[in-house]
């Protein structure tokens, strides 16, 4: 077996794997809130995520497109020599160990920061320390804009739909509006995890296809069926098996929510994931989207039952998460190039 081929198959092993860890990473994102109000058990809640995850993979491949356009990888293999098509390869490699590295980091401390953003920023700290063409428009437009509007969304969003909520039924018995929302809870939390699958499966798409195109295997034109099912099947599989540290930071540390405010909450962030994800191809984080919802819909009690001091921490990481998994990637492609040709 030569050294390209070796290397793609290492690269996508390891972005499998990174998939796998964005599944019980970002698990908590879709059904936090639908186990904290008890409107479902944590293996239903975690079996019906994995499954749709795993739908929503199939439904597009928008996001994964848009992932492999953050840089140029077609530059540095243009010979199509084996040297070059192993630099290409570090590069992606590289983008892989930045991400997988914050996110690990992240999860350990049950912080829910961002996996697309870690795997975004891992790319660009590759691409700038291999001296790769980085698309800023592509960044700024389908990441950096989405990246700060999406949370926007969500908060604004959830306030305003539970603030409708609160009015609509002022006058009902408090208990049957709990039990029924507890219901509908079922539907919004589907809605989060086909959501999440349709976003967050499709950046690992992009990441294999970027390493194929290194290795000389594919032209970038399309997604080949076998990733597509490889990326769903990772994610799913990672959901499964569950990210309870972020669940109970999402689902009690920021606010003891109540099924109307978990309904509000979903019901917003998976709206902001199709949209993104399937109007503007834009790879948008479920992380941050459901934590913003989260805090839209427990303010509507009263702006001081949100702990905003948990949600300060959270933010910070937001913020830190690209140039962290940036550096780490950087240094890891530093690193790698002592040992190849």
């Amino acid at each position: 077996m030569d050294l390209v081929l070796a290397m793609v198959i290492a690269v996508v092993v390891i972005a499998l794997v990174f998939d796998y860890t964005n599944g019980f990473h970002d698990a908590a994102n879709a059904i936090a809130t639908s186990i904290s109000t008890r409107a479902l058990t944590p293996r239903i809640a975690l079996a019906m995520a994995a499954v749709l995850n795993f739908v929503g993979a199939l439904l597009g491949v928008g996001v994964a497109q848009t992932i492999q356009g953050i840089i140029d990888i077609d530059s540095q293999v243009s010979s199509g020599v084996s040297i070059d098509r192993a630099h290409g390869l570090t590069i992606v490699l590289a983008a892989l160990v930045g991400a997988i590295t914050w996110n690990l980091i992240t999860w350990y401390f049950g912080i829910p920061s961002s996996s697309s953003h870690a795997l975004i920023g891992g790319i660009v700290g590759a691409g700038a320390a291999s001296s790769t063409t980085v698309d800023w428009g592509t960044l700024v437009e389908k990441v950096a804009i989405p990246m700060v509007a999406s949370p926007l969304i969500g908060f604004v969003g959830a306030f305003a739909l539970m603030t409708a909520i609160m009015w609509i039924f002022r006058r009902a018995n408090p208990g049957k509006v709990s039990r029924g929302f507890r219901h509908a809870q079922t539907v919004s939390a589907a809605g989060m995890s086909l959501g999440h699958g349709l976003q967050d499966a499709q950046k690992t798409m992009g990441v294999i296809v970027l390493a194929l195109v290194a290795g000389g295997f594919e032209d970038g034109s399309d997604v080949p069926l076998w990733v597509i099912v490889a990326a769903a099947s990772a994610i799913a599989a990672g959901t499964y098996s569950g990210g309870w540290r972020i669940m109970r930071t999402l689902g009690r540390r920021i606010i003891d929510l109540d099924p109307p405010r978990g309904f509000a909450a979903e019901g917003v962030a998976a709206t902001v994931l199709y949209v993104m994800a399937i109007g503007l191809h834009a790879p948008v984080s479920t992380t941050h989207t459901i934590t913003s919802a989260i805090m839209g819909s427990g303010a509507t009690k009263r702006f001081s039952a949100v702990r905003w001091g948990v949600a300060k921490g959270i933010v910070t990481a937001w913020i830190v998460t690209i140039p962290a998994a940036a550096a780490v990637a950087a240094v890891f492609y530093f690193i790698a190039r002592l040992f190849l040709p």
